[in-house]
Parts: C-alpha cells; structure tokens; sequence
C-alpha cells in the first residue's frame, strides 16, 4: 500500500469506519532514519487507533524507527514480512524476512525492548511455491516464543521471482484454511486475515471465525466497504450520512490545501468511493482531471457530488 494509505487517505477512512485500525503505507528504516521524519511519520489525532507499519530487517534500526513511531503517538508498532517486490527485497525485507525467523524474532524482541505499544508481524503463508503448512506454523512459532502475540497473515504465498507485485496479489491461490489452522494451533494468539477480501459478508464470516480481518484494495477501490462493515458490526451506533462525511471531508481537504498540500494527492482516496453507483464514472473524471483540481480548487469536490445527484 505505498503511496496509497498516506495520512490522508486514512482521514478519508476514519470517516467513514470511526472504530477500525488504520494502518500507515511501509515506511522502511531508512527512510525515517535519514529523511524527513515528520514528513513520514506526521498524522490527524482523529485516526487513532493508527499502527505504523516498518520494513527492515536490522533490529537496532527497527528498535530506534519503533522509538519514533511511539514518541509520534501510533498506537502499535508493525512489522511487514509479506511485501514481496523485488525493491524491497533488494533491501532484504518485506516477503524474503520469511525465510530468516530467527533474524524476524531478533527484530521484534527488539522492538518489543524499545517500547511500550504492541509490536506485530503482517506475514505471508510461504515463499514461492512450497505451500506446506508446517513452514508457516514454524514461523509463527518462533515468533510467538520470542513474544509477539498479534498475526496480520496475508493468506497467500509470496512467489519472490518471476511475479510482479499486483500478480503476487491475485495468482498465488487463496488458503484460508491455513490462517485458521494457525489460530487452532496458537490459541493464544491473535489472527488477523488478510488477502481477497472484497465484499462484507465474506469479511464478516471470517471474522466470526479469526480476530479480524484487514482491507487493503478494497477500501481503496471501494471504500464504502468500510461503512458497510461499520453499519453491519454495530447497527446501534449512528454514523454520519454520505452528506456528511462530505462535509467533513472537505473540510479537512480545504485545510489541508491551504497548508499546501496538492489537491490531486488530497483526493486521489476518494476517486473509488461512488463505484457501483450512478455517476461513479463523472465522479472520477472530475477528481482526476488537472485543469480542473487547478481551476477549482477543494470546490471541485461539491461540484462532483452535485454532477452525482
């Protein structure tokens, strides 16, 4: 989710999801060590509970970079080991730390050592085409003994050559029934699932089986997603109308405009939010047309919602 999850299309979530986990894009060691920290790192106290999500495979890297995230206010610490691009694995990190667990268990007693919010692992199933069970169990275990208690698992395998990242995301077969084998095997654990989730109902049968679960494309493509998941999970609490969180939204982009942010990076998470309903398509033309973001400035998001109704 780089360059997608920036701070404000977790914002734009909020809104619409007011009790979720919203999770940073991977920001790696290096670059909070040796760039702009708060460039990265800087975010809206409205999207707490936020987690910071790091790639690395240094543990005293990690260790100072979940300092920062602490002293930053994120709520927990979160360490990626299913990002499976050939970048990132040129950095010895992401999908590839699956198959050191030792090093991974160094990585996080070290950032468990250096703070005080949860520290949490978002892995992959396996590597390339070995898709046995007893390979992920494993990793799980000796993460598990070295203190990490919360599991995001990506439910696909990680093929490190050969495939691009958006066929690392579709080809590799979904294996459900391994996420819940791990949660039958470890208790104790907390198991988030993650992978092919697209519709609600498929996201709240899983839940009722795991902890959780995780939306990545899909609050992307289609965030209303997270409204219905939200109206679904606690149908007694009142949540605010499209109306509003329009309001609410441009707002905050007015603001944030103003402070010069670019428009076309402000609203580019909400291009999907009208998928599936008339005038999704205009509603996208709009919001992504440049003459029109530079002649209309944050106005261009009413205008697009009047051409909607």
């Amino acid at each position: 989710m780089i360059d997608v999850t920036d701070r404000h299309c977790r914002y734009f979530h909020r809104l619409l999801a007011p009790r979720a986990r919203l999770y940073t894009e991977m920001i790696t060691t290096g670059a909070l060590l040796h760039g702009d920290v708060g460039r990265h790192l800087d975010f809206d106290p409205a999207e707490h509970p936020v987690a910071l999500q790091l790639g690395g495979s240094e543990p005293d890297a990690l260790a100072q970079c979940a300092r920062l995230g602490e002293r930053w206010g994120y709520d927990e610490i979160n360490l990626n080991c299913g990002c499976p691009s050939e970048r990132v694995q040129r950095g010895a990190f992401g999908a590839c730390l699956m198959a050191e667990p030792n090093l991974v268990a160094d990585c996080v007693r070290a950032m468990q050592d250096a703070v005080s919010v949860p520290v949490t692992v978002k892995h992959r199933l396996g590597l390339d085409y070995d898709e046995s069970y007893g390979f992920v169990r494993d990793f799980v275990g000796i993460l598990f003994e070295a203190g990490c208690r919360v599991f995001i698992v990506h439910a696909r395998n990680a093929v490190l050559k050969g495939l691009s990242p958006k066929d690392n995301r579709e080809k590799p077969p979904l294996r459900y029934v391994d996420a819940e084998r791990l949660k039958q095997d470890f208790p104790d654990a907390v198991f988030v699932l993650n992978g092919g989730l697209a519709d609600a109902e498929t996201c709240l049968d899983w839940m009722a089986r795991l902890d959780g679960v995780m939306l990545g494309r899909a609050a992307w493509h289609h965030p209303d997603i997270l409204a219905e998941l939200s109206r679904r999970m606690a149908p007694g609490q009142v949540l605010p109308e499209p109306g509003s969180v329009l309001d609410a939204w441009i707002d905050y982009v007015t603001a944030q405009h103003a402070r010069g942010v670019p428009l076309h990076i402000l609203v580019r998470g909400v291009l999907g939010w009208r998928t599936g309903r008339p005038g999704a398509r205009q509603w996208r033309r709009m919001l992504s047309d440049p003459a029109l973001l530079r002649a209309e400035g944050p106005g261009i998001l009413r205008r697009a919602w009047q051409a909607l109704a």
